[in-house]
């Protein structure tokens, strides 16, 4: 039997010296071989892979490109990590049954940068189905074709549509459009939609729209894209960025061709005759017809009289419908119906599977809706904390760190970027630190839905939590995590990716205050007549004080709390009361008085 040949990674370029080194020959020998297959270079001068694969081969090794191989480890990473419902509904079936499927792709960016215009007229010129029949109802997606390809487009542009479908499990697209106009560049809102979509593990098109405007500047977007590391093809990255006037429909081929390209180069497949399962799109009631729920087909076919299951409704498909509003019997794979015969309005984002009969799928039903009540009546708890890291560390699983930063200034950015990475880079333990957004500024609900979404956690560096964000982070169930001092914040991400994070208890608020009179009164000092804007203020609790969204005092005890001449435990949204705090007696009207708890985060 043939021994079996020592497998030699080689990258693209490579010296003689290290050539030798890399399989234990003599410089001179490998120089030998060189110059016996016309190639005459020094000992310390780069040859190309196909070069340095013929001498190793000769010398009785097996090459392999390193690159090569590298660029299949990564694909393989993003499929296996990669939170696209599709990918996980194919996963267990064989690869001699799967055929590739039209790509779904969503359109993201700033809110007036021209998505629904490229959308629709995306729409009115190539639609599927031809412009005879015309649209005859909206049912959340439709499919374009371009010669004999066919691409869905998911009808709801915005990245906080895609991010509440990856919330519920449900992502959907296969591609993702990163919409920028050439007259205003990338904004705040592109950097987050790039956030979600680079979270999902999509790969990402560039649609350069408004290019006929008069201070249209396509150079100057690519300079802003290649900054937030979207470097373009035509400077020698890996992002096709295409030029598009959507009104004028200039562009438009290109852009679907474009989208092919990233298809073939993705792996996007389906087995067309394994039992029917996706995602919702949409769904109402219709005072007509009843129950009416688009459903995405991502594998299998989906057939008029097939039973499913979506959620907690269920039902027996009565009638199919395509975007033409055309009655159809089948659905293959990647096709958007809309369907009759649901028993209730399915969530949107949730998956649908198909059942063997009505009776399972009420068993299913009843099953989680049993979950769900038990769910709601237990304590309600994070997704995902640093103690769970920790958890999952020490019982030797791998396991992502998602993080979403938030700092106060820019100067404090790149310094904790960078040492994030060193530390994810330095982990041992196969815990990997993923950097899904970081940004100045407050906390935000967007920055709590991406959290979400992605199972992350968020970091505020000397940053708040904006109302509606808390309010977000509690429904659910989202770890927000305050830091005043960096090395504590490193120290924590350090210890959780090392398994040796012990518990903690972080901040909770409670109320805000908002001072809206002062008084002096004798040896108490300044008293704080307050209106209780949002939740209730508590004697037993911690205060901070706030002027200007800049924080004057971050921790103080309560000395007193009144209802006219009262001493009370506690006041309510909606209700006036004097408060005087131990460490802090310079109230000014207008300052906001927020008060906290520590809570264990569990």
């Amino acid at each position: 039997m043939p021994q079996e040949k020592q497998v030699i990674l080689i990258p693209d370029y490579i010296t003689a010296r290290d050539l030798a080194a890399m399989i234990k020959a003599s410089a001179i020998d490998v120089m030998k071989r060189m110059i016996a297959n016309g190639v005459i270079v020094t000992v310390n001068q780069p040859v190309d892979y196909d070069t340095a694969a013929i001498i190793v081969e000769e010398m009785g090794f097996e090459p392999r490109s390193a690159t090569a191989i590298a660029q299949a480890e990564a694909e393989r990473s993003r499929v296996e990590n990669s939170t696209q419902l599709a990918g996980k509904l194919i996963k267990d079936e064989r690869s001699e049954n799967l055929k590739r499927r039209p790509p779904v792709v969503t359109i993201l960016g700033h809110v007036d940068h021209g998505k629904t215009t490229l959308l629709d007229n995306i729409r009115k010129t190539r639609v599927a189905e031809g412009e005879a029949g015309g649209i005859t109802q909206h049912i959340g997606a439709y499919q374009v074709k371009r010669g004999e390809d066919l691409l869905t487009f998911l009808d709801t542009p915005g990245h906080e549509a895609f991010t509440q479908m990856r919330a519920r499990g449900a992502q959907g697209a296969d591609i993702a459009i990163l919409v920028v106009a050439a007259d205003d560049g990338v904004m705040q809102t592109t950097r987050e939609a790039l956030s979600h979509a680079r979270a999902a593990n999509v790969p990402i098109v560039v649609a350069i729209t408004k290019v006929d405007k008069r201070n249209a500047n396509i150079d100057r977007v690519k300079q802003m894209l290649d900054e937030i590391g979207l470097k373009p093809d035509d400077w020698g990255g890996d992002t096709l960025m295409i030029p598009v006037a959507a009104v004028k429909g200039q562009g438009i081929d290109d852009l679907l061709e474009a989208l092919l390209l990233t298809a073939e180069s993705t792996q996007i497949a389906a087995n067309p005759k394994a039992t029917a399962s996706g995602a919702v799109l949409e769904s109402r009631v219709d005072k007509n017809r009843g129950t009416l729920a688009t459903l995405l087909v991502l594998n299998g076919t989906l057939k008029r009289g097939d039973v499913i299951v979506a959620g907690e409704a269920q039902g027996r498909i009565r009638a199919m419908y395509d975007a033409s509003g055309k009655q159809v019997d089948s659905a293959p794979p990647s096709t958007p119906v809309q369907v009759l015969g649901l028993s209730q309005p399915p969530l949107p984002g949730t998956t649908f599977e198909q059942v063997k009969n009505e009776k399972v799928a009420r068993q299913i039903v009843e099953d989680r809706q049993d979950a769900v009540s038990a769910q709601r009546a237990s304590v309600a708890r994070a997704q995902v904390t640093l103690e769970d890291v920790f958890r999952q560390v020490a019982e030797g699983d791998a396991k992502d760190l998602n993080l979403i930063i938030k700092v106060d200034v820019h100067g404090s950015l790149q310094p904790i970027i960078d040492s994030l990475n060193d530390i994810g880079k330095g982990n041992p333990d196969g815990v990997r630190l993923r950097i899904l957004s970081a940004e100045v500024g407050n906390v935000t609900e967007t920055d709590v839905m991406l959290a979400s979404a992605s199972k992350g956690i968020v970091i505020g560096f000397s940053v708040d939590v904006d109302p509606a964000a808390r309010r977000s982070a509690e429904a659910h169930n989202v770890e927000v995590r305050h830091y005043d001092i960096i090395y504590k914040l490193f120290e924590d991400i350090e210890l959780a990716l090392k398994g040796m994070l012990d518990p903690v208890y972080a901040p909770k608020t409670i109320g805000l205050a908002e001072v809206r009179q002062v008084f002096k009164v004798g040896k108490v000092g300044s008293v704080a007549g307050s209106f209780i804007r949002e939740g209730e203020a508590r004697r037993n609790a911690k205060a901070r004080v706030k002027r200007g969204g800049k924080v004057l005092v971050t921790e103080s005890t309560i000395s007193s709390l009144k209802r006219f001449q009262d001493d009370v435990r506690e006041v309510r949204t909606g209700f006036e009361c004097g408060i005087s705090l131990a460490e802090f007696n310079e109230f000014e009207v207008g300052d906001i008085i927020e008060f906290y708890i520590m809570e264990r985060v569990n």
